[in-house]
């Protein structure tokens, strides 16, 4: 391995320096920075302390290494790996010529696995406490964090440690948390504790959790189950088990899997994924503790009967279940203007300034009922954890959505498995016998009713289904195919679905979240992140492995090739950017939907990628074959490979 020492390497650019200054430490330190300085100077010319394909230096940089050769860096991914190598190595004067020429594929992954899933992990304790309260999201200098009434433990501890952290104020929640307390606190936002463990000298320790990186500073719902996708594969059970016990703490003490353990999120839940990283957790050691399963399988069971099937709330009178975020008017975390498109229409309802219109409906002082229910739309659609789409904007409550019923039938699947599997078919919670027949049951009964209401015979696919209008909603999205990944789809069905798949959302970039829904008519209508023509990475790993599931094995390598196409192109163009999201159509990062695209912010280097984005990148390495990775590195065009999108 070729490696070279900074000091040497700043010679050419800087002897002077070396010359005039007696001091070698401080020499080394120095050299570092101005040879850092000089990089930058010379190829970063817009400024944003990155090199990408958008510079115009010269794209070649020359230096001396420890055995006095010149060697030439050239090329704009050469030189971005050589300014993050020298970032990476402030604090280490040698630094590996191999890194800077390494392999995309096996750059981003390493980065991944070595120095990404550490970067974004988090702990609400007394060593993690300021790194998750001091955040973008933290405006004052108080820094609140909010512990469950019946933790007692937890509020002792904190309690204790709480004058050596002086902006830290620590609230007990109410035994009784209701949409209207939560309401009292959208001025006084914080952090909501998780679950914690005493070591054997009787310290206080929590678990740590993965967050999506950025402006998300939380531990997320449907997130956490990606991403410890990404943290099995990678060697890290030890986390994903963590993440898991979070949930856990979460239904046991806020009644639900948070959207998101901060305090405004207190009155809604995300996509359900509990039960499949439970389950894969056992799958990659079946001789994880017995206890810890059967510890995570009531709170599994808890969620599935308290929360999807409480009728009238998530569990509808068709028998199938829809998103149904709780909660009183406007959601406080949204950016500024973010509601301006649908609250200038009531405030001209009601012969107001936007401004007088919002304050008055904030405070009570307004009342109108058709705007509550929009909110109560708007809520449930970011409990979906599509926020925002076309889809789902006004109207998510009345939908049976293809997504939500899928993972609840895999819930019921993934209970009977672990049942029948760990616990020889009888598992007792709160003296309630439980086998695996009767969650099989529970699946047949909905697989039925998603194939009444939810199957179009004429188009050969699945649809949300409006209960209130009684009429299918035929808007083609990704979540359609999450059947495909349940497992509850006939032969014929999956046949039918891949068809419809490649001929509707399949992109140059991957599968997109839906075809163009935008609202056309009206010019200043937002554009929603979460439709065409942005592909996510969960709806990408989602239906790879429902078309393994039913043996499209090609098609897969297809749509794996395609996704990590597109983040190894952007990463090599784009200083090893890795983002929250892509457009798929034009193969870019560069989206400015809503707030635009977490993860594109750094200097010199990607601290953490992005939580999903790194683990769909780990699992599609692991899908993809031999021959697909070596035309991945060389970066050959998809369309070259497959069909032309």
């Amino acid at each position: 391995m070729l490696k070279f020492r900074l000091k040497h390497l700043i010679i050419v650019v800087v002897s002077l320096v070396l010359v005039n200054c007696k001091d070698k430490e401080k020499v080394e330190y120095l050299g570092h920075d101005i040879l850092l300085d000089q990089l930058i100077f010379q190829e970063d010319t817009d400024g944003d302390k990155k090199i990408t394909v958008d510079d115009k230096g010269p794209k070649k940089f020359e230096f001396i290494n420890a055995n006095g050769e010149t060697n030439v860096v050239e090329g704009t991914y050469h030189l971005s790996n050589l300014l993050q190598e020298l970032a990476i190595a402030e604090k280490n004067d040698t630094i590996s010529l191999d890194k800077v020429t390494e392999s995309p594929s096996d750059r981003i992954s390493r980065l991944i696995k070595t120095r990404y899933w550490d970067n974004l992990t988090r702990s609400v304790d007394k060593k993690g406490l300021a790194v998750v309260l001091e955040d973008t999201k933290s405006e004052t200098d108080t820094f609140r964090l909010y512990v469950p009434f019946n933790d007692k433990e937890a509020i002792a501890y904190f309690e204790s440690i709480k004058t050596e952290i002086p902006k830290l104020k620590v609230i007990t929640l109410p035994e009784k948390i209701t949409p209207a307390y939560v309401k009292t606190l959208n001025n006084a936002s914080g952090i909501l504790n998780l679950d914690h463990y005493t070591d054997e000298k009787g310290n206080y320790n929590a678990k740590p959790f993965v967050v999506p990186g950025g402006r998300f500073n939380e531990m997320y719902g449907w997130d956490s189950y990606f991403e410890s996708i990404g943290l099995l594969i990678d060697g890290r059970s030890d986390l994903a088990m963590s993440m898991a016990d979070n949930f856990g703490y979460q239904i046991e003490h806020y009644g639900k899997i948070l959207n998101a353990n901060r305090s405004y999120y207190l009155t809604r839940t995300q996509p359900p994924f509990f039960s499949s990283l439970v389950k894969e957790i056992y799958q990659q050691n079946p001789s994880v503790s017995r206890e810890w399963l059967s510890d995570n399988l009531k709170m599994i069971i808890k969620e599935y009967e308290t929360i999807w099937m409480a009728k009238g709330i998530r569990l509808t009178d068709t028998g199938l279940s829809r998103f149904y975020g709780e909660g009183i008017g406007i959601p406080p975390e949204t950016e500024e203007g973010h509601f301006d498109f649908i609250l200038n229409k009531f405030a001209k309802k009601h012969s107001l300034t936007l401004e007088e219109f919002t304050a008055k409906y904030d405070s009570g002082e307004i009342v109108d009922k058709e705007l509550d229910l929009y909110f109560t739309h708007d809520r449930s659609m970011r409990e979906s954890g599509h926020d925002t789409s076309n889809r789902l904007d006004d109207v998510c409550i009345h939908l049976n959505t293809v997504g939500i019923n899928s993972l609840l039938y895999k819930y019921e699947q993934d209970i009977a498995y672990l049942i029948k599997e760990v616990y020889d078919d009888k598992f007792i919670v709160n003296d309630k016998d439980y086998t695996s027949s009767y969650w099989l049951s529970k699946a047949e009964e909905r697989k039925k009713l998603m194939n009444d209401l939810l199957w179009d015979a004429e188009k050969e696919a699945y649809y949300d289904y409006n209960f209130i209008t009684k009429t299918k909603q035929k808007i083609e999205s990704a979540t359609n195919y999450y059947p495909l990944w349940a497992g509850l789809s006939s032969k014929e069905q999956a046949e039918s679905l891949v068809k419809n798949l490649f001929q509707e959302l399949v992109q140059k970039g991957g599968v997109a979240a839906t075809t163009d829904i935008a609202n056309k008519e009206d010019p200043n209508a937002p554009q929603r992140q979460w439709d065409y023509p942005n592909g996510w990475a969960p709806h990408q790993m989602m239906i790879w492995r429902g078309l393994m599931n039913y043996g499209y094995e090609k098609e897969a390598q297809e749509l794996v090739y395609r996704w990590l196409w597109m983040i190894t192109k952007n990463a090599v163009n784009y200083n090893g950017t890795i983002p929250e999201k892509y457009d798929v159509v034009q193969c870019t990062h560069k989206v400015y939907a809503e707030y635009g695209n977490v993860g594109t912010e750094f200097d010199y280097i990607t601290p953490s990628g992005f939580g999903w984005m790194n683990a769909s990148y780990q699992l599609g390495l692991s899908i993809l074959n031999e021959k697909l990775k070596s035309q991945l590195d060389d970066l050959v065009d998809p369309n070259e490979i497959f069909n032309k999108r």
